[in-house]
C-alpha cells in the first residue's frame, strides 16, 4: 500500500509556506514603506497573518515528514535513505535532520520560532524586522520545494517527499510499480550517537539566531533609524554567538569521542565553514558593545554584523553544494541545488552591500579620538584580530571555490588545499590565540574608562608577575620547552588572571557586568587546556619488541602501535594490557556480550545466545534467548591493570565498512582528572575476508573424553536433536543434531555447536568458530552403537588487534573552559536583555 496522502498533505504545506512567506515579506514590507498608519496598520496585520500561516505550515512540514519517517513509509525516498524499522525512537529523530532536505527543514522550523518572537516581543522593530525574515524563510522554502518547470528544465528545491519510485531508476519499479521496500537503508551506523540527536538541533538554531541582528542591522539602514538598531540586536547577537559556540564545541567533543584522529579539531572544511562565521559575530558583538557605551564603531558593528551573516550562507553554500566533495568527508552531496544557494547567497550579499554604501554617509560617527589608551581603541584592535583570525581561515578554506570560479573562464584551477590541515592552520591560529588572549586580558582594564599609562602600570603589575609565578610552576611541572607553547601559556594564563582580578571587583560591586570578563576566563582556560591536550598528547602504545607489526604498515603504524592476542599479556608504560575478545551490544541494555557466546540467525541484527549473559549476580539473558544487536559494530574488550594494581576496561569500537575506506574506528576513553587515556584500534582481523585454515584434524572421541585441538582441551559435552536450523527447511523426515563442545581456553571455557543434519537422504554439516581461540570444530558424525562422535577440527591465527593509545593531559582544563565560557555568555544576554526590556518599557524601543 502507498500512503500517498501523508506525502501530498506535506508537499501542499511546502507550497503554502512558500507563497505564505513571499506574501508575508511583501505585506511587511508595504507596512514598513507606507505613510499612511492606518494602511500600514492594516499591512502589518497581513503579514503577521501570512507569517502565523507560514509557522503553521512549517510545523505541518516537520509533523508530515516526521510522520513518515516513524510509521516506516518506506515508500517514500527519504524514509528508505536515513531510517530503518530497527533504529530506536531517539534515533529516529535523528533521521530526520540526516539528509539535506531535512536539515534545511529544522532550519526554518527554528526561524519559524524565532520570527513568532519578535512578532510578540518587539512590535516596534516588528515589520522591516520580518521583512527581512521573511524573504529568508521564501528562501529556505524554495530548497524543499521539489518542482521542475516544464521547458526550462528548471528544478527549484529537493522535496523530502518524493517517491522511491519516482527517485531511483529501479528495475524492480517497471514490473511492480507500488512495490515498496521491507526496510530502510538506516542510519549511518557513524552517526548513531547521542550527539546526532542534539548536536544538528543546536548548531542550526545557532545558524538561524543569526539572521535576528542581521534583520535589525538591515532594517536600521533601510528606516534609517542607523543607531537605535544597536540595542534591540545586541542580546541576540550574543545569544546567537553562545548558541553557535556551543554547537561548535559540541561537534569537536563528538569528533573526540566518535572520531579516531586523537583530537576535537581536525580544521576540516566544514568546521571551518561555521567557525569563521562565529568569529565575525564574536568582533561584530565588541563593536556593537562598543557603540552602545560611547557612540563608536557603529559602522564597524554594522559590516561585521552583515560579514557574519553572508558567512553563514556562503557556508551552507560551501557544505550543500557539493563542491567541496574531494576536500572534506562532511559536507553533503549536491542535489541540484548549488544554483539555488548562489542566487540566496547573492541576493543577501548584494541587497546588504547597496544598502550599506547607499546609507553609508548617513551613518553618524563619532568625532572622538581613538586615544592609545582608550578602551574603544582596544576594541576595535582585538575586533581587527578575530577577523584576521577568520580570513585566514577563510581564504586557504575557499580554494576549491576559487577554482571553480577559474574554471568558468576556460582556464584550470589547480588550486591545492593545504596537505597537512591540521599543521597548516595551527601555525598561524597558535598566533592569533596568543594575540587574543592578551587583548581580554589588558583590554578589560580600559574597559570602564580611559586610562594612562602610570595607571595601566600599577593595574597590570598585579597580574604579569602572578601570570610568570603561575606560568613557570606549568612550564616546569609540564616540561613545555617549545618557545611558541610558552608564550601561548603565558597568554592563556594571563587572560585568566587579568580577567579573574576584574571578576573579583565586579563581584563587590555590579555582578552582572560580569559577563566579559567570565567569558574572556573561559577563553584562557580553552588555550591552556587545548596546548596540553594537543600540543602535548603522548602516544604511550610504542612498539618496543623490535617486531614489525605489518610490513606494509608505516613506520608510525609499526612504532606507535600494540599487537594483542587474546588472553596474551603485554606491557605498555605503566600499565599491562591483555585483550580479551570481540564483542557485540546488546542495543536495548547496553551490555557487551562475547562474540564467541553467539550464534547469527537469518537477521543480522537478532542473535542467539549460547550461554547466559551474566551482571554482577543478576543474570541479564539466558542461554537459548535472542537478542537484538547493532551487527555493523564490534568492541575490542582490552583490559588495563596499572602497576598499583588498579584495574579498568576499555572498548574501542571500530566497523568494516568498504563503502566508506574501509576500517572506522572510535575510541574508548579513560577519563581522569589530571588527563585522558585514549585508546583506539588501528587494524582488525577484517571478517569478510577469506580465511587461511589450516588442513582439517580428524578425531574419534567419547562423551566427555578429553582431545587436544591445537593444545586446548576439548570434549564433547552431548547432543541435542533439534527442530530448527537457520536457514534451513526441514521436514519431518529430516534429523538435525546440534553438538555441545566444550573448549578449556588460556583464562575461560569457550562452547562451540556445530550441527550435523541429513535432509531428504543427504548428510550437511554446519560448523561452529571459536574466533578468539581460531578454532572451526564441524560435526562428521554421530556414533551410536559405540557412543562417540567424529570431530573435525581446522584452525588459524588465534584472534588478534592492532591498538593505539595516547595520554591527552590537562583535556579537562579545555572542557571547563567551554562551560566558563557558556556561562559568560549566558551573563552577558541576561544583562543586556534585562537593560533592553528597560528601554521598551520607556517606549524607547
Amino acid at each position: 500500500m502507498i500512503h500517498e496522502f501523508i506525502g501530498d498533505l506535506g508537499h501542499l504545506f511546502v507550497i503554502t509556506a512558500l507563497i505564505s512567506a513571499i506574501y508575508a515579506a511583501f505585506s511587511f514590507y508595504k507596512a514598513s514603506s507606507h505613510d499612511d498608519l492606518k494602511q500600514s496598520a492594516n499591512w502589518k496585520i497581513n503579514g503577521r497573518t501570512s507569517f502565523y500561516v507560514h509557522a503553521i505550515s512549517v510545523f505541518g512540514i516537520v509533523f508530515c515528514l516526521f510522520f513518515i519517517i516513524y510509521n516506516h513509509y518506506f515508500e517514500y525516498h527519504y524514509a528508505w535513505s536515513h531510517s530503518s524499522r530497527r533504529l530506536p525512537g531517539h534515533y529516529m529523530i535523528s533521521c530526520f535532520w540526516e539528509g539535506q532536505e531535512g536539515s534545511f527543514l529544522l532550519w526554518m522550523f527554528w526561524h519559524a520560532l524565532l520570527g513568532l518572537v519578535i512578532i510578540f516581543t518587539n512590535k516596534y522593530w516588528e515589520a522591516p524586522v520580518m521583512t527581512i525574515f521573511s524573504t529568508v524563510q521564501a528562501f529556505l522554502s524554495s530548497m524543499i520545494l521539489g518542482v521542475v518547470i516544464p521547458g526550462l528544465e528548471l528544478k527549484l528545491g529537493s522535496s523530502p517527499f518524493i517517491l522511491l519510485r519516482d527517485a531511483l531508476d529501479a528495475p524492480i519499479f517497471t514490473s511492480q510499480p507500488n512495490f515498496v521496500p521491507e526496510d530502510g537503508t538506516g542510519l549511518n551506523p557513524l552517526l548513531q550517537n547521542y550527539w546526532m540527536v542534539i548536536h544538528p538541533p543546536t548548531l542550526f538554531l545557532g545558524f538561524a539566531t543569526t539572521v535576528i541582528p542581521f534583520a535589525y542591522c538591515i532594517a536600521g539602514l533601510w528606516q534609517k533609524k542607523y543607531t537605535e538598531w544597536i540595542r534591540p540586536a545586541l542580546p541576540w547577537a550574543l545569544f546567537s554567538a553562545a548558541i553557535l559556540g556551543i554547537g561548535i564545541l559540541m561537534g569537536g567533543y563528538w569528533a573526540y569521542e566518535t572520531l579516531n584522529f586523537g583530537g576535537y579539531w581536525n580544521w576540516d572544511p566544514v568546521e571551518n565553514a561555521v567557525y569563521v562565521p562565529w568569529l565575525f559575530l564574536v568582533a561584530a558583538i565588541h563593536t556593537m558593545i562598543a557603540y552602545k557605551n560611547s557612540s563608536t564603531a557603529l559602522k564597524s558593528a554594522i559590516v561585521l554584523v552583515i560579514t557574519s551573516f553572508v558567512l553563514i550562507l556562503y557556508s551552507t553554500f560551501l557544505t550543500r553544494s557539493g563542491i567541496l566533495g574531494n576536500a572534506s568527508v562532511h559536507s553533503f552531496t549536491d542535489l541540484g541545488l548549488s544554483g539555488q544557494l548562489l542566487i540566496y547567497l547573492v541576493f543577501f550579499t548584494l541587497l546588504s552591500i547597496v544598502l550599506a554604501i547607499y546609507r553609508w554617509k548617513e551613518v553618524p560617527t563619532s568625532e572622538k579620538e581613538a586615544h592609545t589608551y582608550s578602551r574603544e581603541f582596544w576594541i576595535f584592535i582585538g575586533a581587527l584580530s578575530l577577523c584576521l583570525m577568520g580570513f585566514q581561515v577563510l581564504i586557504p578554506t575557499s580554494i576549491p571555490v576559487f577554482n571553480k570560479v577559474v574554471e568558468l573562464f576556460g582556464s584550470v584551477g589547480n588550486f591545492a588545499p593545504p596537505a597537512n590541515q591540521i599543521e597548516y592552520y595551527s601555525k598561524f591560529q597558535l598566533w592569533f590565540a596568543v594575540v587574543v588572549a592578551l587583548l581580554s586580558g589588558v583590554g578589560q582594564f580600559f574597559w570602564w574608562k580611559k586610562i594612562e599609562l602610570k595607571d595601566l602600570k600599577s593595574s597590570l603589575s598585579g597580574p604579569l608577575v602572578l601570570t610568570l609565578i603561575l606560568s613557570a610552576i606549568m612550564i616546569l611541572l609540564g616540561d613545555v620547552a617549545k618557545p611558541a607553547y610558552i608564550i601561548l601559556l603565558l597568554a592563556g594564563v594571563f587572560t585568566i588572571v587579568a580577567n579573574g582580578k576584574i571578576l573579583i571587583q565586579l563581584f563587590k560591586s555590579s555582578p552582572k557586568l560580569s559577563g566579559g570578563a567570565i567569558t574572556h576566563i573561559g577563553v584562557g582556560l580553552m588555550l591552556i587546556g587545548i596546548l596540553f591536550s594537543s600540543g602535548y598528547s603522548k602516544v604511550v602504545s610504542l612498539n618496543n619488541t623490535g617486531m614489525l607489526i605489518s610490513k606494509e604498515g608505516s613506520n608510525e603504524f609499526n612504532s606507535e602501535n600494540l599487537l594483542l592476542f587474546v588472553n596474551e599479556p603485554k606491557t605498555m608504560l605503566d600499565y599491562e594490557l591483555t585483550y580479551r575478545g570481540e564483542r557485540v551490544e546488546e542495543v536495548n541494555e547496553g551490555v557487551y556480550i562475547d562474540k564467541n557466546d553467539i550464534t547469527n540467525t537469518a537477521i543480522p541484527h537478532l542473535v542467539t545466545l549460547k550461554r547466559d549473559v551474566v551482571e554482577g549476580e543478576n543474570i541479564l539473558f539466558n542461554s537459548g534467548d535472542t537478542v537484538e544487536i547493532a551487527p555493523e559494530n564490534t568492541y575490542y574488550e582490552i583490559e588495563y591493570k596499572s602497576n598499583s594494581g588498579k584495574t579498568f576496561t576499555l572498548y574501542p569500537r571500530a566497523q568494516i565498512n568498504e563503502d566508506m575506506g574501509g576500517l572506522l574506528a572510535s575510541p574508548d576513553i579513560k577519563r581522569g582528572i589530571a588527563s585522558d587515556l585514549y585508546t583506539h584500534v588501528s587494524s582488525v582481523r577484517n571478517p569478510n575476508e577469506d580465511v587461511d585454515w589450516s588442513e582439517q584434524e580428524e578425531f574419534n572421541v567419547g562423551m566427555e573424553e578429553n582431545f587436544f585441538v591445537n593444545d586446548y582441551v576439548t570434549q564433547v559435552l552431548g547432543v541435542r536433536r533439534i527442530d530448527e536450523v537457520e536457514g534451513v527447511d526441514l521436514s519431518p523426515d529430516d534429523v538435525a543434531i546440534k553438538a555441545f563442545i566444550k573448549v578449556q581456553g588460556e583464562v575461560k571455557e569457550y562452547v562451540a555447536t556445530p550441527i550435523f543434519l541429513i535432509k531428504d537422504g543427504l548428510v550437511g554439516r554446519i560448523p561452529d568458530e571459536i574466533s578468539d581461540l581460531g578454532l572451526r570444530l564441524t560435526l562428521l558424525n554421530v556414533h551410536p552403537e559405540t557412543s562417540s562422535f567424529s570431530v573435525a577440527a581446522n584452525t588459524r591465527q588465534k584472534n588478534w588487534v592492532v591498538m593505539k593509545a595516547l595520554e591527552k593531559p590537562f583535556i579537562n582544563v579545555l572542557w571547563l573552559g567551554t562551560l566558563v565560557l557558556v556561562a559568560g555568555f549566558v551573563v552577558a544576554i541576561n544583562r543586556r536583555y534585562s537593560e533592553f526590556q528597560k528601554m521598551k518599557q520607556k517606549g524607547l524601543e
